[in-house]
């Protein structure tokens, strides 16, 4: 059974954050998942950069030749494979 507990990596060492695995003198395996800092962008900034890029994508006009997108993305559908199942 797989549990999960808190800690900071310092260098080579895990500092456990609140409750600690039972520990012996043997050799522990573990398995250590980096956790996603949060972004260093503002909500605002971030809002604003996908505005940007948005318009950008608006200017292209690239999918205007597309008269009916319903159709299209069931197209798109039908050709793809759906991923680990064979036909």
């Amino acid at each position: 059974m797989l549990r999960t507990f808190e800690a900071i990596l310092k260098g080579n060492s895990l500092e456990w954050s609140n409750d600690a695995p039972n520990q012996s003198d043997q050799p522990l395996k573990v398995y250590v998942t980096f956790l996603e800092e949060d972004s260093s962008l503002n909500t605002d900034i971030r809002r604003q950069k996908i505005d940007e890029i948005l318009q950008k994508l608006a200017a292209t006009n690239s999918l205007a030749s597309i008269s009916n997108p319903v159709e299209w993305q069931r197209e798109l559908r039908q050709d793809r494979q759906l991923p680990n199942r064979d036909k």
